[in-house]
């Protein structure tokens, strides 16, 4: 089995990678229905419709191509990159809507951006 690093992780909208990532996390549900019929002893689900969304966690970068994609009610490609962009390496990749821009800054720190992000498509799994 292999362990990977956090920091070997990226994410890309289309192909250029988002600069200056300090987190990200993207989730991938599957809602289901329940098929219970009279006569059974337990109950039994089936798989309905399937969605994502998803967070990015930045220090803000302003001449960052990928980043400044990032506007709330942007449509965007994206790939999520848990063990980097090497040869081979599996990523998660889908269509989604940006939700949401949050930036921040106090007069102690760095000026930050969050992302969040609703899937538009269903997530997939690739290879690199």
């Amino acid at each position: 089995m292999a362990i990977h690093k956090g920091s070997e992780g990226t994410v890309h909208v289309g192909s250029d990678a988002v600069a200056e990532i300090k987190s990200y996390s993207v989730e991938d549900t599957m809602d289901t229905i329940e098929v219970t019929t009279m006569g059974d002893t337990f109950r039994d689900y089936t798989t309905s419709l399937e969605s994502f969304s998803g967070s990015i966690d930045v220090f803000w970068d302003e001449v960052d191509t990928a980043q400044i994609a990032l506007q709330a009610g942007s449509e965007v490609a994206l790939k999520f990159y848990p063990e980097g962009t090497a040869s081979s390496a599996k990523y998660y990749t889908g269509t989604a809507i940006v939700t949401g821009l949050s930036i921040s800054a106090s007069f102690d720190g760095m000026v930050e951006a969050s992302i969040s992000v609703q899937g538009k498509s269903a997530l997939t799994l690739a290879t690199a």
